[in-house]
């Protein structure tokens, strides 16, 4: 009975997060995450390493960007993949966007590509976040069918926004940041340069 109690609880506290992220504007979200207050916002932490011979499947996914264009897992075969999980209402997502950028752009052209998908937004929204970020590299609107979720559904899910997921060469992933990078972008860059020398 009381775990049935604490169940329902924790569901009620996460239907009142969801809402009133639904209701704010970009400042103020953002800037109850950086005070840490923990107000409106509910997501796992974490960072996860897989090691070669133990890693899943090659992902297999395909959607389309804010811009129309059709985007395919093949295409980055060969090359490490960056994927991260967002929407424009989340404010971690605010807060890792320069970070990310960053780091998309210090690996650009060095075996390392970055890929956004969107879990909740419009292409309009979608744009309009990555003008006001800076945000360059595209990202796939999974909205109405969350196909590319459901091709990441293996071991190391998506189960927080933001998360993300470095893939490995063959497109398997290899590590998981479950939440914001900002704390630790150093993290994220050491992931992604072990993945592209072929490390772990």
């Amino acid at each position: 009975m009381r775990i049935r109690r604490i169940t329902a609880a924790l569901a009620a506290v996460l239907t009142v997060g969801a809402l009133a992220l639904a209701g704010c504007s970009a400042d103020p979200l953002a800037q109850q995450f950086k005070e840490g207050s923990g107000k409106n916002y509910i997501a796992g932490t974490g960072v996860t390493e897989v090691q070669a011979d133990k890693r899943d499947k090659p992902v297999v996914f395909e959607g389309t960007t804010e811009d129309g264009a059709k985007v395919t897992s093949s295409q980055y075969r060969g090359q490490v993949l960056v994927v991260n999980f967002w929407y424009a209402g989340c404010a971690p997502c605010r807060v890792e966007a320069p970070d990310l950028q960053k780091l998309s752009q210090e690996y650009q052209g060095k075996g390392a590509s970055f890929l956004g998908v969107n879990t909740h937004d419009t292409a309009a929204t979608a744009k309009s976040f990555e003008k006001t970020y800076g945000v360059t590299y595209p990202s796939i609107l999974d909205v109405d069918s969350g196909s590319v979720q459901l091709a990441f559904s293996g071991a190391l899910s998506p189960n927080a926004t933001p998360t993300t997921l470095v893939l490995d060469k063959r497109g398997r992933v290899a590590a998981r940041i479950e939440g914001p990078i900002n704390d630790q972008p150093s993290t994220l860059d050491t992931l992604i340069s072990d993945a592209i020398a072929g490390r772990g």
